[in-house]
Formats: structure tokens, sequence, C-alpha cells
């Protein structure tokens, strides 16, 4: 436990002093370290252990991340220069396949502990990788998956991290289409061909009807805090079409706390789509609160 705990440090250390050559062929961090994280990481290690792999994956990714640019998070330049293109797309993809199958897994794992942690620090796993090529199209279907734990504690925490996450800039690919009732396919705000990449944001918006119908209310009072945050990420047109129609449920939810948070966050709306759009979206539901049973707390 005490050596995962303090892996992501020692990882740190190795790659600011050795600089580039730490994640060679022969280097320090391919042949040791990421060998270790790989041991500490798997399913046979304690729960107490595991609760570490997150913290882990983001220390690798913030290493990586390093390394392309020359400098550490404090802007201190690294020994050994900066990668280049070559040794970016080969360390990355180092990454990819060894280091993101492990974070991935603890989206299964048998402890909701660690399925909570990695919730609660996704939107910190998401910008360590951010930068490098292919990792988002693991990282955001898992994302999605803790969106849909069984555990309403995981479901809670990956939801607060949905506005954060979606600020990421990469492209994905979008997933699965979805035969509607009607007949035609719905995944995305526009109609996409299946080849076609999507934001991040455009993708996660598809999840957030998906949450207002959640059986915990605290998983709708957590979207319902940060919900609106994505309406600058989405743009005015995607905001009006697929965001509104969910805060309009949350404004009618049978939860006090749910209905107080929307209303409380709609600032954020209002600058996007304007205080006209929002008033005649969402003025008729916020009358009805007034003039129910519940008015009162309005």
């Amino acid at each position: 436990r005490v050596a995962a705990h303090h892996l992501g440090t020692l990882l740190q250390n190795v790659v600011k002093t050795i600089g580039p050559r730490s994640v060679g062929q022969d280097g320090m961090v391919t042949t040791s370290l990421l060998t270790l994280y790989e041991e500490l990481a798997a399913n046979d290690q304690p729960d107490s252990v595991r609760l570490q792999t997150t913290e882990n994956c983001i220390a690798f990714g913030k290493a990586m991340t390093s390394l392309a640019k020359g400098t550490d998070e404090d802007g201190n330049e690294i020994m050994g220069g900066t990668l280049d293109d070559d040794f970016i797309r080969e360390g990355s993809g180092i990454l990819v396949k060894r280091i993101l199958p492990l974070i991935v897994s603890t989206i299964d794992d048998r402890s909701w502990r660690v399925r909570w942690t990695a919730a609660s620090k996704f939107a910190e796993v998401v910008k360590s990788f951010a930068d490098l090529p292919d990792a988002m199209d693991s990282l955001v279907p898992a994302y999605e998956k803790l969106l849909q734990d069984p555990e309403a504690e995981v479901r809670t925490a990956a939801t607060f991290n949905l506005a954060d996450v979606a600020k990421c800039k990469a492209k994905v690919h979008p997933p699965p289409r979805v035969r509607g009732l009607d007949g035609p396919d719905t995944f995305s705000p526009q109609t996409t061909d299946d080849n076609e990449l999507v934001s991040v944001a455009e993708r996660l918006v598809q999840r957030v009807t998906n949450l207002t119908e959640d059986d915990s209310e605290n998983v709708r009072a957590a979207l319902a805090m940060v919900a609106t945050e994505l309406a600058p990420i989405l743009g005015k047109d995607a905001t009006i079409h697929h965001l509104v129609p969910p805060v309009l449920l949350l404004l009618r939810d049978a939860t006090s706390e749910v209905r107080l948070n929307i209303i409380s966050s709609l600032s954020a709306l209002n600058e996007v789509i304007g205080v006209d759009l929002l008033s005649q979206s969402l003025l008729p539901a916020i009358i009805d609160l007034a003039q129910d049973g519940n008015g009162g707390k309005w």
C-alpha cells in the first residue's frame, strides 16, 4: 500500500531527473515503474492498494505530458529536453496499450470504493491524458460506464465530474447508434456519420437526459449543479436542442434540492442562449413551481 501511494511521486522525480530517456524502450519508467504499476493495479491486490490505481494513472499521464512540453507542472525545465514527435507517438502508444487498460479496469472493479475513487478523479485522468493520441476513445466510454454504475455513490461522484470531463478538447468516435422508437437513428447533437469524430461534450450530452431519470435523488441533485456548465462548451444551438429539455425535467423534479440546484445554476444557461430564449423555455416551468404546493420554497 505504501509503495502504491508513493509510486506517482517516484515517477515524477525519475522523469524530472532523467528526462526523455526514462520512457525509452530501455528506460526506467518503461522497464521498472510501469511494470510495478501493473503489479500494484492487479486484481489480486487488496482494495487498499488498488485504490491508488487512479492516482498513479494520473501521474503517468502528467509525466508524458511534461516530457512532451519539456517542463514540469511548475514550469521548470526537464533535463534532456523535449520529446520529438516519433518519441511522443511511441510513448503515448505504450500508455494506451499498458496503462489505460488498468484505469479502465477500475470501472468494473469488485470494490465500489475503487470505482468511486475512479469516478471522483476521472476529470483529472482525462485532463492528464487529453493531449495523447487515441486516449479519449478509451477513457470516454469508461466514464460513461461510471455514470451507469450500480452504486448511487459512484454515479454521483461521476456526475459531479461531467462538465470538467466535457471540457476536454479532444475528438472522439460517436457512441453506437441507437434505433429510435419512430425509426431514425439518434446519438449526437447533429446527424453524424459513424466515421466522423465528435467533441466529448457532444457525446456526453446524450447521457444527461438519462441522468434526470436516475433513481437516486443525490445523482439528480449533482446533475442539477453541473448540467448548465455544459452550455458554454456545446454552444447555443446544441444547448437549445439538447440541454434545455433535460433542464426542464430537472426544474420539475419531485425533490426540492434538485429544483433549487438547477435554478441556482441558470445564469450559465442565460449567458449562452440569452434571456429571451431562457424566459420562453423555462419561465412556464418556474411559474408552475410558484403555483404548486411547494411554491413557498421559491
